[in-house]
Order: C-alpha cells, then structure tokens, then sequence
C-alpha cells in the first residue's frame, strides 16, 4: 500500500504529477478501515487497551486477582479463559500467566493459526490429536468450579489487554509434570510454574524472545 502511494505521488513516476491528492487519501483511509481489525492491531504495533493494561503492575496472587474487576469480552477472550480453566485452573496464578503467555505466543507466530481460538481448536475433531487435550478427549467441557472460572478469566482479560509478564521466553509449548512427551526433547526447556514445563522451538521466534 505504502508503495501505491508513493508510486501515486510521483516517487519513481513522472505521470503521476497530475493525482487528485484528495481522493487518494479519501481511498487509502477506505483501504485501512476494510483491514481486519486484529491484523491492523498488529501492523500499528498495538491497541488503546493493550497500553492501558501494560501500565498495570500484575501481582501474581489470589488476592490480587480476586480485587480484579469482573471481566468480559467476545470469542477471543472466551476461548482463552475456557483453555485456562481446562489447561491450568489448578495452578498458581503465576501458571496461569505463563499457559496464557504460551496460546498468546502461538498467535504471534507463523506456525500457528493467528487467533486465540484458532490456536486453541488446532485438531479438534480428531480424538487425541489436537494441541489442547481437553477440546478432543472425548468429554463434555462443563465449568464446576465458577470461582476458579472467574479467576482464569481475569487473566484471560489481563493477557489478552496486554499485561507484560514475559514469564516463558517465548515459549509455545508446555506440558505437566505428570507426562513426559517425546517432542519436548526436541524444544529448549525455558520455565517451570507449578507443575508446568514451558518450551520454546528455535525454528520459531515470537516478539518474546526476538
């Protein structure tokens, strides 16, 4: 687009001299509004709420998160507090952050879809071969815990507004304590929270660890 405009303005193009500046900009704004909201997000390097949530000093304990206000959103935001529910309800609150880090961290990379949920359904259908258990096993996701549920969707909101935690060093894999995978030999291990082991792939780098 920056190449149209300035081909447009006469850089490189002497027949140009005579372009109506006004309907130019009139349809470059037309061009920018028809962007997909997130993928301009990402162009411009951030939103109005990601730098409101980055001056938010996170505590890492129940009782901060517990004084936190009621949170809300749209599908992105739900998706991340169902797989932090499912993935991590039972871990500190630290955990939590650092599994939110993670999905986040596969959305800014290439080798995962560029959505929250897209990044979390990746397989589902399939038994067993998704990337997030709890979407193919078999079982109905049902919440039981409100009181856990409303924690994980507090930091579902804060991760998803922005809050630096840089808790994993760009990690986009982890697993629990209870299994040892055969892929995380082939990953460099770069955290543990709780009962959770993070994992960043070389191939790969995010904004986390460029």
């Amino acid at each position: 687009m920056a190449a149209a405009v300035m081909a447009a303005l006469g850089f490189g193009s002497a027949a140009s001299a005579d372009v109506d500046l006004g309907a130019l900009f009139e349809q470059e704004q037309t061009t920018l509004q028809a962007a997909p909201k997130n993928r301009m997000e990402r162009f411009l390097g951030s939103s109005h709420g990601a730098r409101k949530a980055k001056a938010t000093q996170v505590e890492y304990t129940k009782g901060w998160i517990d004084s936190r206000p009621l949170p809300d959103g749209g599908s992105e935001f739900a998706c991340l507090a169902e797989a932090l529910y499912f993935e991590a309800r039972g871990e500190t609150i630290k955990g939590q952050f650092a599994v939110a880090e993670v999905i986040l961290n596969r959305v800014a990379s290439k080798q995962f879809p560029d959505t929250v949920c897209g990044v979390i359904n990746q397989g589902t259908g399939r038994k067993y071969q998704c990337q997030f258990t709890y979407t193919c096993d078999g079982h109905k996701e049902v919440i039981r815990e409100p009181r856990a549920y409303e924690r994980v969707s507090k930091v579902a909101r804060l991760a998803l507004d922005g809050a630096a935690t840089d808790l994993t060093q760009g990690a986009t894999y982890y697993h629990t304590t209870a299994v040892n995978p055969r892929w995380a030999r082939s990953f460099t291990r770069t955290a543990r929270y709780g009962v959770h082991l993070f994992y960043r792939d070389e191939r790969y780098r995010t904004a986390s660890n460029n």
